[in-house]
């Protein structure tokens, strides 16, 4: 399991006087208010930084992070993304999933065959789908319905599908 999640990338600089745009990854953008700190992650380096304030602008977030004034101190962090570490992170109901804890995570079907590897999650409006990477079918979007997702077990990276007809 990652133990830093993601939950918003750096898209422009907000003024002069050093707020950012930041472009949500969490499925809640107001998140950001509940949040003491982040983490930036420049590549090379994970800098801390502690969010000042918060407010927002069509889908992003503009934060203001304590000790960065200037727009000349975080202009070079565009396109950078930010992290909290997985005990900040929101708590999950039942039948919920980190994405980065499901990414890579062997398919089954309700047989126990192996179907593919789960390559990614689109989140859509009505409900999430599964982007499976199959050697047989190629990509395969699975809806994340009940009828479709019979268990997620991330202790033993697995999911087990039923494949309604039509989807492959």
């Amino acid at each position: 399991m990652e133990q830093f999640l993601r939950v918003g990338v750096i898209s422009s600089t907000h003024g002069v006087r050093g707020e950012v745009k930041v472009f949500p990854t969490t499925d809640d953008a107001r998140r950001f208010e509940e949040l003491e700190e982040v983490i930036l992650d420049t590549g090379k380096e994970q800098i801390p930084l502690r969010i000042e304030h918060v407010k927002y602008f069509k889908q992003f977030a503009i934060l203001k992070f304590n000790g960065i004034d200037n727009i000349n101190d975080i202009e070079k962090y565009k396109g950078q993304p930010l992290f909290v570490k997985r005990e900040h992170a929101a708590k999950l109901q039942e039948d919920e999933y980190y994405i980065a804890d499901m990414i890579g995570m062997d398919v089954v079907t309700e047989d126990g065959t192996y179907f593919g590897q789960l390559k990614d999650v689109m989140e859509t409006g009505a409900n999430d789908v599964y982007i499976v990477d199959s050697e047989k079918h190629g990509e395969v979007l699975i809806p994340a319905i009940k009828e479709c997702i019979l268990d997620v077990d991330v202790a033993e990276n697995r999911i087990k599908i039923h494949l309604m007809n039509g989807l492959v």
